[in-house]
């Protein structure tokens, strides 16, 4: 679907709005007993509705005449209303709740498929979406479509079964005038046609600016201090103000054409009325009809035009329904990660032997990266990899866990292709500390024991003192209990990061990737988590990420990293010697 945002504009697709018609009725296909249990509600409402008019003609001519009022009629006539109306409303009610079971049974159902794929999509999706724009359609464009299903569900079945059931009263009390109604109602359509083909695109621009509006803020939000380091607050507030103009140009559209909906249909409504009034009149004069019959049929043209007004005004809400609906069912017809091969085997027990066969890798085909990678990794070994910024050295990490699939060659583990390997036990076989540190609102012991959640409190004890995080938690309030937010609240950058340590010193995995993993925290404790790491790292294969070369001094193999290439391959001292590009950037950090 073709979009200029910048004017306002967008290019109709119906494909599309059919496309996400045919998905929700995938949905709603699920609840099909309750959707035709509704639908003979509705009709059972619609059938009594006009039943009560024919009720109504019927005590009007017991009342007409001098002296000739049948009372006794008109009671019983008054009882079988009371008797309709009360179960019209009992059937209303009870329509009413299945439609809201339905509605939001289909919403939960869209909500866990779209946060289901969510889980499945690679990386590489996530890496080139906005994190608000995602968020906006699983929690905003599901609202939006949830209030427009429900008022289709509420309003569009009684509307559709009235019309017609109107019709067929109609008919069978008076042809003549029934006709005149049928002539009139095609005026109906062309507006309702009229409005739709122009609130569906409208709205789905409105829908996508929300979704940019909620990135920039959720940006924002969590960027605050770098928006405040830099002065660019004014900058971010004409951002702001430019993309919340185009949501009040596409908004304002989007209302406007919905809008001229009720007054157009009104008016539509008054001219069925008016036509009925007058050609009827005609035709009691002529004694065709009875005065009764007459009012029955004024009273059927009226519920016979209101239904297009409500019509008009669910087709505008599914308009927008549809349009945040095909939203979300894009994200959730994205393409899931290659799941894993049928015979691919778990992984137990790792030895830690790593070997890369000549690996090549770009994230965008025409931009090489990794380019004939080669690296043979013993059990046990400690593998530092350095580079310039940009060298490929967290993309290796990346293939290693397998976050990314090698473009071609091999990675094995233990001698076995990783693509053989489950993802789930490959994973679990490394322990893994990165420099951007994440924890999950919760207890500081909920977030140590993420990767092993039936560790006893005295493991995660055990586990904190060795990540040398115990001390700083004993003094939090609760200590271990002591709730956080997602961002870490009051902690800080290291103390973060130390929890981070924790979760791997608890689990303990076979094979160990540290990504700078000591970047935020201070000399004197970044010395003890050295001393940690050391002993963790004995009998582990290990590979270290640093810009710092001070603390991979100790490692068995040091790769050097430029261009996606390894250039140099050696121990410390092996490379010093060399006086090559590893000398240049080691001395570069000693010089002073």
């Amino acid at each position: 679907m073709a979009a200029d945002k910048k004017n306002g504009k967008k290019k109709i697709d119906h494909s599309s709005q059919m496309a996400a018609l045919r998905q929700v009725l995938t949905y709603i296909r699920k609840y099909w007993v309750m959707v035709g249990f509704s639908l003979f509600l509705a009709a059972v409402t619609v059938v009594l509705t006009l039943y009560v008019p024919i009720l109504t003609g019927d005590a009007v001519d017991l009342l007409l005449g001098k002296g000739a009022v049948d009372f006794a009629g008109v009671f019983l006539v008054m009882k079988k209303i009371g008797i309709a109306m009360a179960v019209t409303a009992l059937a209303q009610w009870v329509m009413n709740t299945c439609n809201n079971h339905i509605t939001y049974q289909v919403v939960r159902d869209i909500r866990e498929d779209a946060f289901r794929k969510l889980e499945q999509l690679p990386l590489k999706y996530l890496d080139s979406k906005s994190y608000g724009d995602i968020v906006s359609r699983i929690i905003a464009d599901v609202d939006t479509f949830a209030d427009g299903l429900l008022m289709g569900f509420t309003q569009l079945f009684t509307g559709v079964l009235t019309i017609l059931g109107t019709l067929v009263f109609m008919l069978a009390t008076n042809v003549p005038i029934a006709l005149v109604v049928v002539c009139i109602t095609p005026v109906s359509f062309l507006v309702a046609r009229f409005i739709a083909t122009r609130t569906y695109s409208m709205f789905q621009l409105q829908s996508e600016t929300r979704g940019e509006q909620t990135s920039l803020i959720e940006e924002m939000i969590g960027n605050q201090k770098i928006v405040k380091i830099f002065s660019r607050e004014e900058a971010v507030e004409k951002e702001f103000a430019e993309i919340n103009g185009r949501l009040e140009k596409c908004s304002l559209k989007a209302i406007f054409f919905s809008s001229i909906t009720n007054p157009a249909t009104r008016f539509v409504n008054s001219l069925v009325y008016a036509g009925v009034g007058i050609f009827g009149a005609f035709v009691a004069i002529r004694g065709g009809i009875s005065v009764g019959r007459l009012s029955c049929f004024l009273s059927y043209a009226n519920q016979y035009t209101k239904p297009f007004n409500e019509i008009s005004g669910v087709v505008t809400e599914l308009q927008n329904a549809l349009a945040c609906a095909g939203r979300i069912f894009e994200l959730i017809g994205e393409e899931p990660q290659v799941p894993d091969r049928e015979n691919a085997i778990v992984l137990t027990h790792a030895r830690g032997n790593v070997a890369l066969e000549n690996v090549n890798f770009s994230y965008v085909p025409e931009k090489k990266l990794i380019q004939n990678f080669n690296l043979d990794v013993k059990p046990g070994q400690r593998v530092a990899i350095v580079g310039p910024t940009g060298c490929g050295k967290t993309t290796v990490i990346n293939l290693l866990m397998r976050f990314y699939d090698v473009d071609s060659g091999k990675i094995r583990v233990d001698g076995r292709d990783i693509r053989d390997i489950t993802r789930g036990s490959l994973r679990t076989s490394y322990g893994m500390v990165l420099q951007e540190t994440w924890l999950r609102a919760g207890t500081i012991r909920d977030n140590i024991r993420m990767g092993r959640p039936e560790a006893t409190p005295e493991e995660v004890e055990q586990a904190a003192r060795a990540a040398h995080a115990h001390s700083f938690i004993k003094r939090l309030p609760e200590g271990y209990d002591t709730v956080i937010t997602e961002d870490g609240g009051s902690l800080s950058q290291g103390q973060k990061q130390l929890l981070c340590i924790a979760r791997v010193m608890l689990c303990l995995p076979p094979m160990l990737i540290l990504d700078e993993a000591t970047s935020s925290i201070d000399t004197r404790t970044e010395l003890r988590i050295q001393n940690a790491f050391a002993k963790m790292m004995e009998g582990r294969t290990s590979f270290i990420v640093a810009h710092r070369l001070s603390t991979i001094q100790e490692a068995d193999i040091i790769l050097v990293m430029k261009d996606g290439n390894i250039i140099e391959q050696g121990s410390h001292e092996t490379l010093l010697a060399r006086k090559g590009f590893y000398a240049t950037l080691y001395h570069s950090q000693f010089e002073a």
